[in-house]
């Protein structure tokens, strides 16, 4: 089966579609949000010149998704795919955004439903890399059965950052969605 990063994904709660650079302004409303930033190494992505930078990043990735609210049709967030590597059978699922109506509970486990179980169709390990600061990222994704990895210093246009990798396999994932029915 032919491998494609950017899938197009969907159950009742959400759509998550490849980005488009017609998405630009109305994820820039969610983006805007100082607070979603206050805990991510590059605080200030709210402001429209270091979004602008991330936009075009994630435009160019070739990986990157929007997710949509199903029953009003918004864009809430947005996340990647990166770094796929098929001999080490690992993906990486980040730069992961969402506004604040959208933060935990039952959206946040639809996007993670829908990415993982996908991500789970090709690889044997999905990897999340989260800042050490960013203490509300770590807490949501440890209900997914997460194991840390690996410390490690990050670079983030030119400026290194301590994340922490954690690891998912298909088999936690498994466990983790049990414990959520």
């Amino acid at each position: 089966m032919e491998t494609s990063w950017q899938p197009v994904l969907e159950n009742e709660l959400v759509l998550i579609r490849p980005l488009e650079r017609s998405d630009y302004e109305e994820l820039y409303q969610v983006a805007s949000d100082p607070l979603i930033w206050e805990q991510h190494p590059v605080y200030s992505r709210h402001k429209r010149e270091e979004y602008d930078i991330f936009f075009e990043e994630s435009l160019e990735s070739g990986q990157s998704l929007v997710m949509i609210d199903k029953e009003t049709n918004k864009i809430f967030g947005s996340t990647r795919y990166y770094d796929y590597d098929p001999d080490n059978s690992s993906v990486k699922i980040g730069g992961t955004f969402l506004d604040r109506a959208h933060w935990g509970g039952t959206y946040n486990f639809s996007n993670k439903l829908l990415l993982l179980d996908y991500a789970f169709m090709f690889v044997d390990k999905v990897i999340f890399e989260i800042a050490e600061e960013n203490i509300r990222s770590q807490k949501g994704t440890s209900r997914f059965g997460v194991e840390e990895a690996e410390h490690f210093m990050k670079d983030i246009n030119g400026k290194k950052y301590p994340y922490i990798a954690y690891e998912l396999t298909p088999e936690k994932w498994e466990q983790a969605k049990r414990m959520r029915a």
